[in-house]
């Protein structure tokens, strides 16, 4: 599960460096072109990386909030499983030791 969560951020964090990659040479040549000046195409850049920073950190902490509630749930089953079985056993562990100790029998 661990697992799965590692490699869907890495993958996740290697399409923001290909997206940033392609970003920066789209706007390299919209300067190239005389479309933006480099101070603007900076200015994009600058923006679109601090929204992209802050993108990432809503998607982390919702993440880390949704496995939070998934581990509590998980939690909670085991735990309540747990003491079904706990109760199963002891009443089993009941039966036996009466099982166990002779039965008085009635003499007529």
């Amino acid at each position: 599960m661990v697992d799965i969560i590692k490699k869907t951020l890495l993958a996740g964090l290697g399409a923001a460096v290909i997206t940033k990659e392609k970003v920066e040479a789209a706007l390299d040549e919209l300067v190239k072109q005389g479309k933006v000046s480099s101070a603007d195409a900076r200015a994009m850049a600058e923006k679109l990386s601090a929204d992209g920073k802050k993108e990432f950190e809503n998607l982390a902490a919702e993440l880390n909030k949704n496995l939070a509630e998934f581990v509590g749930k998980f939690d909670r089953k085991t735990q309540d499983r747990l003491a079904a079985l706990e109760a199963r056993v002891a009443s089993l562990e009941i039966a036996a030791a009466a099982a166990k100790t002779p039965k008085e029998t009635t003499s007529a």
